[in-house]
Order: C-alpha cells, then sequence, then structure tokens
C-alpha cells in the first residue's frame, strides 16, 4: 500500500512538471513569434492604383477636373490616351494630335503615368493588360454615357467584373462646346459690324448666345455656360507659396485655349527658377489686343486650365498687361493689409469670386492665387501678396510680339533692370493655330459637332445629381 502510493505521488508530479513544462515552452515560443512578429519590419501596404482614359482633344479645365477626382479615387492615376485612328474611326477627325495630347496629359498634375495609343473601347484583353501588367485595381469615367458607334457600353466588362468607379462629369463645358465657340467665333467675324460681333466677348464671359438670345433659328452651338465657384478655384490651386529666398519667375499672356505650346513654354519657365508665377490677361485685356471675337475662353476658365499644370505654382487672375517695376519690386509686407481694402476694387466678374474665396478659406487665403484691382492698373497692384520677382520671361511664338517694340513695350521696366529673358518656344503653337485647324476641316467639325451635341443633350435632359465633385 505505501509503495503503490509512492507511486502514484510520483506519477502526479512527473506530470505536474510535463504540464509545467509544456505551459512555460508555450509561454516563451508564444513570445518568440510575438517579438519576431514586431521585430520584422511591416509589409507596406501597395498603393491603389486607378486608370481613366479619353481622348482629351481640345484639353480643358473640364478633362483637369475630372483626372482630379479619378486621383482623389487612389494612390496613382494612370491615364490612357486614345490613339488618333481610334478617335477618327469612334467620333471624327481630332483637332490636336496624338503627341501633342500626350504632353496635355503628362502636364496634369494629379497625373502619375501616362499610356500612349489606348483603345477607345476596355477590351478584355486590354482590360487584363491593365490588371496584370500595369496593375490596375479600378477604371474610372464619369456620370456621362460612353457609347461605341454600334450603341454598346465602352466601359460594359469593367463594370462586369466589379472594377469600374465613377465620378461626376464637369458641366458647362467640353471639347464639343469649345469647338462649337470656335464655329460661331468664324461666323461673326464674317459680318463685323453685326452687333452680335460687337458683343461676342461679352457672350463668352457671360454665357449666351447671339441666335439664341434673339430668338433665331439655327445652331443650337453654346457659348459659355461655366459657372465659377470658390470651391473649384480652391480645388486647383497649390497649398504652398515661395519660399523666403525662392528664385520667382514671371511670364504672363492669354492662356486661351489652353495647348501644348502654352505647356512647354511654362515648363522651360519653370526650369529656370524655384517658383513660377503666372499673369492671366483679363478678357478686356486679351479683346483689345486681339479683336472682339476674342478670347474663346473666359478669364476664369483660363485660369483653371493653368492652375491644373504641374509647372504652375501660382496665377494672377486678371494681371495687367504691363510689367510695372511696383509688381517686381513691392514688398509682402506692405501689402498683406490690403487685401480686404482692395477688394471692392477688383474688377466686377473678379470681386465676386475673391470675396467668396475669402468667406471660404478666411483672411489667411491658403489658396495660391492673385487679383490685381482695376483701379491705376497697370501700376497698382495692392492685393497681391508676394512679389519678389527674379526674372521675367517671354516665349519667342505668341500671337503677340510686343516685347520687339522700341515704343510701348510692356516688358520695359524688367528689359530696363536687366531681369527679362526670351526664350526659345519648343512648339510653333499659337491659339489661331488651333483655330486654323478648326476652319481648315469647317464641315467635318460641324458634322462631328451636331451628333455630339445631341448626344450632350441627350445626357443633361435625362441626368440625374451624382454626388461628388
Amino acid at each position: 500500500m505505501g509503495s503503490e502510493g509512492g507511486v502514484r505521488t510520483e506519477n502526479v508530479q512527473q506530470s505536474s512538471r510535463f504540464v509545467a513544462t509544456w505551459i512555460v515552452g508555450g509561454v516563451v515560443l508564444g513570445l518568440s513569434v510575438l517579438g519576431l512578429r514586431f521585430a520584422l519590419p511591416k509589409k507596406k501596404k501597395r498603393p491603389i492604383r486607378v486608370y481613366m482614359d479619353g481622348c482629351f482633344d481640345m484639353m480643358h479645365y473640364g478633362h483637369c477636373n475630372a483626372l482630379r477626382q479619378a486621383r482623389a479615387l487612389g494612390d496613382q492615376l494612370v491615364v490612357g490616351v486614345v490613339s488618333d485612328a481610334e478617335i477618327i474611326a469612334n467620333k471624327g477627325p481630332p483637332v490636336t494630335p496624338l503627341h501633342e495630347r500626350m504632353i496635355m496629359v503628362g502636364a496634369v498634375k494629379w497625373v502619375d503615368e501616362v499610356i500612349s495609343d489606348a483603345p477607345y473601347a476596355i477590351t478584355e484583353e486590354f482590360m487584363r493588360k491593365l490588371f496584370d501588367e500595369y496593375n490596375i485595381d479600378y477604371i474610372i469615367h464619369g456620370d456621362d454615357p460612353c457609347l461605341l458607334p454600334d450603341g454598346t457600353d465602352a466601359y460594359a466588362l469593367a463594370k462586369k467584373v466589379g472594377r469600374y468607379k465613377q465620378i461626376k462629369r464637369t458641366e458647362g463645358v467640353s471639347s464639343t462646346d469649345i469647338v462649337g465657340r470656335m464655329l460661331l467665333c468664324v461666323r461673326e467675324r464674317t459680318t463685323v459690324d453685326s452687333p452680335s460681333h460687337a458683343s461676342l466677348q461679352r457672350q463668352f464671359s457671360h454665357g449666351h448666345s447671339q441666335k439664341s438670345d434673339d430668338g433665331g433659328a439655327g445652331s443650337d452651338t453654346r457659348v459659355s455656360h461655366f459657372l465659377p465657384t470658390s470651391r473649384r478655384i480652391v480645388q486647383f490651386s497649390n497649398s504652398k507659396g515661395a519660399g523666403p529666398d525662392a528664385r520667382i519667375v514671371y511670364i504672363d499672356g492669354a492662356f486661351d485655349l489652353f495647348h501644348a505650346g502654352h505647356v512647354e513654354i511654362l515648363r522651360l519657365a519653370r526650369g529656370l527658377g524655384d517658383f513660377l508665377l503666372v499673369g492671366i490677361h483679363t478678357d478686356q485685356t486679351v479683346s483689345a489686343n486681339r479683336g472682339g471675337h476674342r478670347p474663346i475662353m473666359n478669364l476664369h476658365e483660363r485660369s483653371l486650365s493653368v492652375l491644373a499644370c504641374r509647372y504652375a505654382d501660382e496665377v494672377i487672375i486678371g494681371a495687367p498687361g504691363e510689367v510695372s517695376k511696383d509688381m517686381v519690386m513691392r514688398e509682402a509686407s506692405k501689402m498683406r493689409g490690403n487685401v480686404v481694402r482692395s477688394c471692392r476694387r477688383l474688377s466686377p466678374h473678379v470681386s465676386l469670386v475673391f470675396q467668396a474665396l475669402m468667406h471660404v478659406v478666411g483672411s489667411s487665403f491658403p489658396a495660391k492665387i492673385l487679383f490685381p484691382t482695376t483701379e491705376d492698373l497697370p501700376l497698382s497692384l495692392e492685393i497681391i501678396t508676394t512679389f519678389n520677382i527674379s526674372l521675367v520671361v517671354h516665349g519667342t511664338v505668341a500671337e503677340d510680339n510686343d516685347f520687339q517694340k522700341e515704343t510701348g513695350n510692356p516688358y520695359a521696366v524688367p528689359i530696363s533692370m536687366g531681369i527679362f529673358q526670351v526664350l526659345d518656344s519648343p512648339l510653333d503653337i499659337t491659339t489661331s493655330t488651333i483655330i486654323r485647324r478648326i476652319v481648315s476641316n469647317h464641315e467635318a467639325y460641324q458634322k462631328r459637332n451636331e451628333k455630339k451635341a445631341a448626344s450632350e443633350k441627350r445626357y443633361y435632359e435625362g441626368k440625374s445629381y451624382v454626388s461628388g465633385d
């Protein structure tokens, strides 16, 4: 009995030690694994890559806003630019060739990568290529329908596999609309003495068509239906200003029908300093220099196009036509207190947007946009927050060669100060070049516009509210 009890006790003790050993070993192993887990570097989360394609013909701020919205749905935006042949087969002749459209898309500050010769429709083969080679997570398009000539949805396959996301279309502008403005411009110029010719520039700014306003029959060509808002301007703006020792380069112009020539000269100008300040002339200034039929795009439309360009750090909305010494030399400390005080003396169409911006973002005004006053232009620029310009530049290819004038030269001051430089323009393209392309192929664009205008009319008649901006 005694011996059996001793054996039993010993077995119990051995079992207890065995269990204890397992428990201790398990705890040690668990702690080791836990320590190893925290010791190893965390695996980086793969960026979400989104894809958006388009023709991007006559690229405008509506295209740029679509790309901005698409970029917000991911971490990296890859953009496919449709080939000339595909556009001709599906829509008609493009106004701008592929290499110019590639320059335009690549210069948009929300774009990370560009694919050339993208197909007009998302085929199964191309979709697999996007997913496998380009690591695309989602394919993006606007809420307006994109139909092929046979009536099918160009994005049906992406929707079927659940890899499609939709953004809100930017209303009030389209390539069709802009071509229509130029066609209207050509018609109006044939009747120089007509009231419609004299008021065409005002129509562009306020969104009216002479034919429709007068109740006349014929074309439904729209002019500008763009409604500028403070939110849109802030969305397009950069948040950082120039540093205290930054080399600031200044370039000004109309920047009408913002094109590849504009982009390339801005690229060169930006490379000459740390900060590029772009002055955009008023509608009145452009009209006075180039005729009552110009500009095609109004001041706010032109400003958004420039703001979307990655090379422009800051813009002056409504810059004077002459670069004064006051612009170059005035100290920021003397102007900061004049922001609100000068608001009432802005040109009327700029004042409304500026006051709205002040209301939305406050007196700190983080959006890097500058507005001149109308009093004593071009010398009075009291509300501009910072001008310490080191260099003023101008391209060799331009609508106006005022920089070559001996008298009445708007760049006389920077020339006399030795801070003016003429840059060799990389591309021989002006706004007139784009207009001539339309005029030379008038019938083809007229037919294309009539077809597209009918499609856009159906969209506006049947559209419902889509969240987004």
